[in-house]
């Protein structure tokens, strides 16, 4: 039987030789990403807005959505929350989810009105009033009614992040 060095193969040689020269130039490229304090990121931008879509009617996913928000905004971006759908609710003036979430005991309209209070803005789908029992008036102290011409300039814009819960 005669043995064959995988060495030997020009494909396997060639493979070695460009995994071996991409193992070596790794440490370079780790090393040219900044190296301050703030993990390499000198040069990121973080962004100073971001848009909040949320239309889940799911508590703990409306909780995540604020929860988040309310991270980024101690960060130092300024969320903007568009609720739609059955996230709606947490517009609406009185209204109080039906339980708590752990650990803390927080309200995902709770945490919404203190974001509120600290300068993040919260509107309601254009679509939301006409296709509920709810009228402007019923809206919480600050909550607006979006318009679709707002809405889609800021997702458009490239600076601003979407995330949709």
């Amino acid at each position: 039987m005669k043995r064959v060095w995988l060495s030997k193969s020009p494909a396997v040689s060639l493979l070695t030789g460009a995994l071996l020269s991409a193992g070596l130039s790794l440490p370079a490229l780790a090393g040219s990403h900044g190296g301050g304090d703030d993990h390499g990121h000198d040069d990121y931008a973080y962004a100073d807005k971001a848009l909040f879509i949320v239309t889940s009617d799911s508590l703990q996913t409306q909780g995540m959505a604020m929860i988040l928000a309310n991270a980024m905004r101690e960060q130092g971006t300024t969320p903007h929350i568009l609720l739609c759908d059955a996230a709606g609710e947490l517009a609406i003036e009185g209204y109080e989810s039906e339980t708590e979430l752990g650990p803390r005991g927080v309200k995902p309209e709770g945490l919404m009105q203190m974001m509120m209070g600290e300068g993040a803005s919260v509107e309601v789908c254009a679509i939301y009033l006409p296709n509920t029992d709810h009228e402007e008036g019923d809206l919480r102290e600050g909550v607006g009614v979006a318009t679709p011409g707002a809405m889609a300039e800021m997702m458009r814009d490239p600076k601003v992040p979407v995330f949709s819960f």
